[in-house]
């Protein structure tokens, strides 16, 4: 028969694995070979990757992801998420499948009102320490059943925003010469964009 590749994060792993399957496996079967395989728990929920609600184990695995998918499996059916920047902390609920570029966006564009550019130059970094998160990671490899929890600070990617080597432009500096490139702003900042202002003359 013929075989699909799946790639797949979960609980403890950190990094993405691979397996091949037969196309004829159903979900449940894919979930059962790989909590054996890693010794997760008999109630372990499997997602595609972005998707919020688990896969419908009774169908074939190749209905529906197909091949190349990108799995996650895990025990918590949601990740409350905060994310904290500029002395402001928002929360939501997503699916331990989420990837950390979408949880970026929705932080940095959508609460904290920045730009698509102003959001690629900062990174989600795990509160409290140094490790940051790429962002094709699962929020789910990040935290345990039951806890089900995350808390990351939005802050400057340093490759871009003043690292030492790298090219000018970045940070408050570089926001501020970019913004007497395009002349002045019309009218009072949104809500959102004053934070980000705020928080970016702090620095």
């Amino acid at each position: 028969m013929e075989t699909i590749d799946i790639f797949y994060q979960g609980h403890g792993l950190r990094e993405i694995e691979h397996i091949a399957i037969e196309s004829g496996h159903t979900a449940a079967l894919v979930k059962d070979i790989l909590i054996q395989k890693h010794g997760w728990e008999p109630d372990t929920l499997i997602y595609i990757e972005d998707v919020e609600t688990p896969l419908e184990e009774q169908r074939l695995i190749v209905e529906l992801c197909g091949a190349g998918a990108h799995l996650h499996l895990h025990r918590c059916r949601h990740v409350e998420v905060a994310v904290t920047f500029g002395g402001e902390t928002v929360h939501h609920r997503f699916a331990p499948s989420a990837t950390a570029a979408r949880v970026k966006t929705w932080a940095a564009v959508t609460k904290f009102g920045m730009t698509e550019e102003e959001a690629g130059e900062h990174v989600l970094q795990i509160a409290g320490t140094q490790d940051r998160s790429p962002p094709g990671a699962h929020i789910g490899t990040l935290t345990s059943c039951p806890a089900c929890r995350v808390h990351f600070d939005l802050v400057p990617d340093e490759r871009i925003n003043g690292a030492p080597g790298a090219p000018t432009g970045g940070g408050a500096d570089g926001a501020r010469r970019k913004g007497a490139a395009r002349g002045p702003r019309q009218g009072p900042l949104p809500r959102g964009r004053r934070r980000w202002a705020l928080a970016a003359s702090s620095r």
